[in-house]
C-alpha cells in the first residue's frame, strides 16, 4: 500500500496546476480562480517534505511553479489582501523560507517580509494576541497558531532579529485561556471580549472540542519545536506539547488509534472518526517522538493512527487511491452565520469528504514521518 500513496501522491500533482489544484475541495465545488490560500499551503509543505525525503525533484518543482505564479517582481502577492488581516494568509508563506534557500532568489524573501508585515500590523486582544481575523474581532482560534506562528519564527531566526518570544507569549495566553483543566483539551476559539454569540460569557470559550482545530494546535507545538533554537523557549513549548499529547491521546478510538471528530464523544450519535486531524495528531507523535519531545511509546501511537486511517478510508478503485473521511470546513461565526456556533451538532452536520487538502496534506506529513522511521 506504501507505494500506492506514492502513486497517489504523483497523481495528485500530475493532475494539478498552479491555477486549478486537485486536492483543494472547496475551490473546486465554488468552481473559483486560483488564490494565496492556506489549504494550497498545507500541501506545498507537504510537498516539500515528499521532495525532500524521495530525492524527487517534482514535488519541489511544483512548488516553485505555483509560488512563482502568484508572485510579483517586487515581491508584492496576486490575489492576497493584508486589510482581510486573515491568519490563514500566513500560512502559504512557510515554504518561501526553502524556496529561497534552494533557488537563492530574492523574491522568494521579498515575498516572506510582505507577510511578515501583515504580522506588524496584525490587530491583537488586549493580552497581545493575534485575531484569527479582522471580522473575527478579539478572536483567538486554535487553527491561527499553526498558520501564524511558524512561519512568524521561521522569519524572525532567518531574517529578523531572532527574538520569539512574542510567539511564546501568545501560546501561553492559550494555555491559559483555551485549555480545559478537566480534560487537558483546548476548545477552539476564544474570545477575549466575550462577545461573540458562540462564546462561553465566564470563559469567552466556545463549547467543544473540534478535533482538526487542536490537530493544528498540536502541529503547531511539533514544528515549533523543530524549528526553535535549544533554550528555555524551546524547553517551555515541549513542555505544553508533552501535556497535551498524553491529554489527547486517552481519547482515542482503541481498536483503530484514530481520534473523533468531537473529540470528547466518541461513540455519541452522529459521531466520527475523522481523517484529518488524525493525520494531525499521529504526525505531531510521530515527530514529537523523533525529535526527543516525547517518549517513544508515542511513535508507536502515531504508527497505530496512521495504520488504523489507511485500513479505514484509504481505497483503491480503477486503480486510483482515494483519502475520505475528511472533514471539509468548519468554524465560528461570524454573527452572520449563526449555524456555525461551536455546538456539537454543528461539527457533526458538516460534509465530510475525500481527497481534500486539509486531510491529504497532513497524511502526506504523517507518511514522511513514518519514511523517516524507515516503514515505507
Amino acid at each position: 500500500m506504501y507505494e500506492q500513496i506514492d502513486a497517489f501522491v504523483a497523481r495528485l500533482v500530475e493532475e494539478s496546476t498552479p491555477e486549478r489544484t486537485a486536492w483543494n475541495i472547496e475551490k473546486l465545488r465554488q468552481g473559483k480562480s486560483a488564490s494565496w490560500n492556506y489549504i494550497d499551503g498545507c500541501m506545498l509543505t507537504a510537498l516539500l517534505e515528499m521532495a525532500e525525503l524521495t530525492g524527487e525533484s517534482r514535488y519541489a518543482d511544483f512548488v516553485g511553479q505555483m509560488i512563482d505564479s502568484f508572485l510579483l517582481p517586487d515581491g508584492s502577492i496576486r490575489t492576497y489582501d493584508e486589510g482581510k488581516y486573515n491568519l490563514d494568509d500566513v500560512n502559504e508563506g512557510r515554504v518561501l523560507f526553502a524556496l529561497y534557500e534552494r533557488t537563492g532568489r530574492e523574491i522568494y524573501k521579498a515575498a516572506a517580509a510582505v507577510l511578515r508585515g501583515q504580522l506588524d500590523r496584525q490587530p491583537r486582544t488586549a493580552e497581545g494576541s493575534f485575531w484569527h481575523k479582522k471580522i473575527y474581532p478579539d478572536q483567538v482560534w486554535l487553527d491561527g497558531i499553526y498558520m501564524a506562528q511558524p512561519f512568524y519564527v521561521l522569519y524572525e531566526l532567518r531574517f529578523g532579529g531572532g527574538d520569539c518570544s512574542d510567539t511564546l507569549r501568545q501560546l501561553e495566553t492559550v494555555y491559559a485561556r483555551m485549555r480545559d483543566e478537566k480534560t487537558g483539551l483546548y476548545y477552539h476559539g476564544y474570545d477575549a471580549s466575550r462577545r461573540a454569540f458562540w462564546a462561553d460569557p465566564e470563559t469567552g470559550c466556545s463549547k467543544s472540542f473540534w478535533l482538526r482545530s487542536i490537530g493544528w494546535f498540536s502541529v503547531a507545538l511539533a514544528d515549533l519545536i523543530d524549528i526553535l533554537p535549544p533554550g528555555s523557549e524551546n524547553e517551555r513549548v515541549r513542555a505544553i506539547f508533552r501535556e497535551l499529547m498524553a491529554s489527547v491521546s486517552r481519547f482515542a478510538d482503541g481498536e483503530s488509534g484514530m481520534y473523533w471528530q468531537v473529540v470528547d464523544r466518541g461513540g455519541s450519535p452522529g459521531n466520527y472518526l475523522e481523517t484529518s486531524g488524525s493525520s494531525m495528531l499521529a504526525y505531531a507523535m510521530l515527530k514529537g517522538a523523533r525529535l526527543g519531545a516525547l517518549d517513544k511509546e508515542y511513535a508507536a501511537k502515531g504508527e497505530k493512527t496512521f495504520h488504523g486511517m489507511m485500513d479505514r478510508y484509504l481505497t483503491v478503485a480503477d486503480g486510483k487511491l482515494d483519502l475520505g473521511g475528511i472533514c471539509l470546513v468548519a468554524g465560528l461565526g461570524p454573527e452572520s452565520d449563526r449555524r456555525r456556533d461551536g455546538t456539537y451538532a454543528y461539527y457533526i452536520s458538516e460534509p465530510v469528504v475525500r481527497n481534500d487538502a486539509k486531510g491529504v496534506a497532513p497524511f502526506l506529513l504523517c507518511y514522511t514521518e513514518i519514511k523517516r522511521l524507515g516503514r515505507a
